[in-house]
């Protein structure tokens, strides 16, 4: 007799661990809604791309929710690794920017004299203690 391998179901657009993994990824993201017209619109920090749109708050909420689980799972499917939640608070951006060799020398002569590794801590660390 044979053995029968047991299928895995599809029952929505994508294999069911990577619905759940979409669903955990955007359960963390942060949405954001603005009314607009006498409508929400609504899209996550993270993947501005994908955007919502409803009369009430709740019918955006879901609709954004939707189209953010659609958008992760497509990344998923496709191997490729979805964004970030904001509020893990990865650093995962970067600025250049361009100074003359006076001020380059200047930042790093103050970064180092503060202690900082480097111009990148020591700008990062008196831009934040702004807050």
């Amino acid at each position: 007799m044979k053995s029968q391998k047991k299928e895995k179901v599809k029952t929505g657009p994508f294999d069911p661990e990577i619905q759940a993994a979409a669903e955990r990824i955007v359960e963390a993201y942060d949405i954001v809604m603005r009314s607009e017209d006498g409508r929400w619109v609504g899209h996550a920090l993270e993947y501005p791309e994908a955007m919502g749109v409803g009369n009430t708050v709740q019918e955006c909420m879901a609709a954004t929710r939707e189209c953010l689980i659609a958008g992760v799972g497509t990344m998923l499917e496709r191997g490729q690794t979805p964004p970030v939640a904001a509020r893990q608070n990865l650093r995962t951006e970067q600025v250049n920017m361009r100074l003359t060799p006076e001020e380059k020398a200047l930042l790093e002569s103050r970064s180092r004299a503060k202690g900082f590794r480097g111009v990148a801590d020591y700008m990062r660390s008196a831009v934040l203690a702004e807050k």
